[in-house]
């Protein structure tokens, strides 16, 4: 009896998904709309995440009283993206920065998930259960909205990559995504957090200087380092400590997608296992001649 509802709402939201729009021609022309913002956004901010809220509201500027409208439409765009333009429009979950370093303010930032807080709603006694239980349908619309401002999108080459450095790759930017590489492979090595100094010592000897605003590849060092944040391979934060604020950067949700993540991991062991103990003004180069195989 549950499975047959179950089905039964599953095959309705599909089928109210569907009929959401007028025409066919409403629809496509809504989903050509999505991925023309996708497409122009990620060329004009360098490939930054594109939150699920702006499309969301780009989809229910017409819409509004669709709820299920714009997850249909996101799909839709998928699609499309992928069998028209070779693009893989790939979801990503912001990850926090980590508190670690600093437990005073991981006591204040701890959060419950919905299993603990059921389990303290059971230890009550059975006349407080109800307005427990109906403070946990209000705990449970925010935490799922919470979640839901927390997805974005990048899209991600699906060319093979030895045709995409011949016919697409853009020489003026490939050093950029070998600087990409080297900084998320210097965080990486130091297990995923590194202090803002320690990175700059490391970039230092690599023939960067954090005050240098002319570098002929790329320009201000600081903004270039910024961009990543920006761009969501890294994540900073600010921890006071006993000898004052120190600023640590951390690998974001982007680096740390499965497939990156897997293979940084790979191309860094392949380097170290071909190069012994390679000198730091080596990697940069070693790192940009397989970058765009993990960033591509």
């Amino acid at each position: 009896m549950v499975f047959g509802w179950y089905c039964f709402i599953v095959c309705k939201v599909i089928l109210d998904a569907g009929s959401l729009l007028e025409s066919e021609h409403e629809k496509d022309k809504l989903v050509g709309e999505v991925i023309r913002y996708i497409l122009f956004k990620s060329e004009q901010t360098s490939g930054c995440p594109i939150k699920r809220d702006e499309l969301t509201q780009l989809i229910t500027g017409k819409y509004y009283r669709q709820r299920n409208l714009p997850a249909f439409v996101i799909n839709e765009a998928k699609a499309k993206l992928s069998l028209i333009f070779g693009y893989e429009m790939r979801e990503l979950q912001r990850s926090r920065p980590s508190v670690s370093a600093n437990p005073v303010r991981a006591s204040h930032n701890r959060c419950w998930n919905l299993t603990e807080f059921e389990s303290r709603i059971n230890q009550l006694p059975p006349n407080f259960q109800f307005f427990q239980h109906l403070q946990m349908l209000c705990f449970n619309s925010f935490f799922n909205a919470a979640i839901s401002d927390a997805k974005s999108y990048i899209i991600m080459s699906q060319i093979p990559p030895d045709i995409y450095r011949k016919f697409v790759e853009d020489a003026n930017s490939t050093h950029l995504t070998g600087f990409t590489f080297v900084v998320v492979g210097i965080i990486h090595l130091a297990c995923g957090r590194v202090a803002e100094e320690n990175l700059w010592h490391h970039l230092r000897r690599m023939g960067l200087q954090e005050n240098q605003e002319n570098h002929p590849n790329f320009g201000n060092t600081k903004q270039a380092l910024e961009a990543l944040v920006q761009q969501r391979y890294l994540q900073k934060e600010k921890v006071n400590g006993p000898e004052g604020n120190t600023v640590y950067y951390e690998l974001a949700e982007r680096a740390l997608e499965t497939s990156t993540n897997d293979k940084v991991k790979e191309y860094i062991s392949q380097i170290v296992q071909k190069d012994g103990n390679p000198m730091e003004a080596d990697l940069f180069s070693l790192f940009a001649s397989s970058s765009y195989k993990v960033f591509g």
